[in-house]
């Protein structure tokens, strides 16, 4: 059977009291979940080989009444997963609604218990990315609402509308505030797929999510040389900054998470191969001169399982994700202490490598196709917006063709 269930503690959800959740760990299509039992123990007491808690543990008035009550428990939620199975309805769930039925939640969940429940399963997942995303819109809804709880119901057309009011009354941008809607709206998408909540009450028929142009990030390649110029020592802080940039720039413009992640291992016959963590989408990269030259100061004495990188330095992959954080942080810093040394006006940012490898590629008169293939973009209409940023200059040129 592909469906199993144990009794676990959940050591990455220790409290601030040193307690951890006692949970049960569902496993169904090779996908893990995890169900609250309500009970919560020192990680010292759980006896991981019997998966109970040990009788010397204090903290309530009989350990085995408390050990009987999981094993019933579990047996009740063995015997709810037979009798799915036995329906011919197991195989068709997936992890999340398998868990809702589980767990019989008859009542009404709250969008906040709902996406703290996403949240939740993300992080289970290793989706860290798309955790803090929700993270980040549930957090600024929670500051606006100033409440516990926020009904489904509640979300509508005219809630939505005072929640942008007071986001760009304080001075926020536009397009941070798409990033919530957005985020806010796959949430509700998802809520109605699993049949929490009604269609009918669906806020984003009516609300229109806004955004506006991002500055032009592009710069040419005069300045890219002048960055590739820079006579830097491997002890200086800025040199790590100036390779992370180029290299960005000559790997299609690979995001700064992405090459953090590299391994040697991803190198094969000469080429860079790995998967997007955004999309999962497969890159296949040819390392040219200029490329290798950079690599081979941080290929020496690695092996196939090494980071190429020095950016990730922890075991734990939350840790890691926390590493990639912190390191583009000082990356973004460095870079414009690169701008000044290369008087360079543009702001240098981690994406500023991308846009300008797309941007110098079109100047250059590749194909669209082509472009839209090396950024790795599954519709061209996504890369036909760096076309839109082109230079001024760039297009006067092109004005100055039309005359005879």
């Amino acid at each position: 059977m592909k469906t199993n269930l144990t009794l676990s503690i959940d050591t990455r959800r220790k409290r601030k009291d040193g307690m951890c959740p006692i949970i049960f760990r569902l496993s169904h299509h090779r996908k893990t979940i995890a169900i609250s039992t309500g009970f919560a123990v020192p990680p010292e007491y759980w006896n991981a080989k019997n998966r109970e808690v040990k009788r010397t543990y204090k903290g309530v008035s009989s350990v085995p009444r408390l050990n009987n009550m999981l094993t019933k428990k579990k047996t009740e939620l063995r015997d709810d997963i037979n009798l799915l199975e036995e329906n011919k309805q197991l195989q068709g769930l997936g992890i999340t609604d398998l868990k809702r039925m589980l767990t019989k939640s008859t009542r009404k969940i709250s969008f906040f218990e709902y996406t703290q429940e996403l949240i939740d399963e993300m992080e289970e997942a290793n989706r860290f990315g798309n955790a803090r995303a929700y993270k980040s819109a549930l957090g600024a809804l929670k500051n606006f609402h100033g409440k516990k709880s926020l009904r489904f119901e509640e979300l509508n057309y005219s809630y939505l509308k005072k929640f942008e009011t007071a986001h760009l009354k304080k001075g926020n941008s536009l397009n941070g505030l798409s990033t919530y809607m957005r985020t806010i709206r796959a949430i509700y998408n998802k809520a109605i797929h699993q049949e929490i909540v009604s269609a009918d009450n669906y806020p984003f028929r009516k609300y229109k999510i806004k955004s506006q142009p991002t500055a032009k990030r592009a710069i040419s390649k005069d300045k890219i040389k002048r960055i590739l110029g820079l006579q830097l020592e491997s002890d200086s802080p800025l040199f790590h900054t100036r390779n992370y940039f180029m290299c960005s720039y000559l790997m299609n413009g690979i995001s700064f998470i992405d090459m953090a992640f590299l391994k040697v291992g991803n190198i094969i016959d000469g080429r860079i191969q790995y998967r997007r963590q955004k999309t999962a989408r497969p890159y296949d990269i040819k390392i040219t001169q200029q490329l290798s030259s950079i690599l081979d100061y941080y290929l020496k004495d690695k092996g196939k399982e090494d980071f190429i990188f020095p950016i990730v330095r922890r075991e734990d992959i939350q840790d890691q994700y926390y590493d990639v954080q912190w390191e583009r942080k000082r990356y973004n810093k460095r870079l414009k202490e690169i701008a000044e040394l290369c008087d360079i006006e543009e702001k240098l940012t981690s994406y500023v490598s991308r846009h300008s490898m797309a941007t110098n590629l079109i100047l250059s008169d590749v194909p669209i196709n082509a472009l839209s293939k090396m950024l790795g973009h599954s519709k061209l209409q996504t890369t036909e917006i760096y076309i839109k940023n082109l230079p001024t200059h760039i297009m006067d040129e092109y004005q100055e063709r039309l005359e005879i």
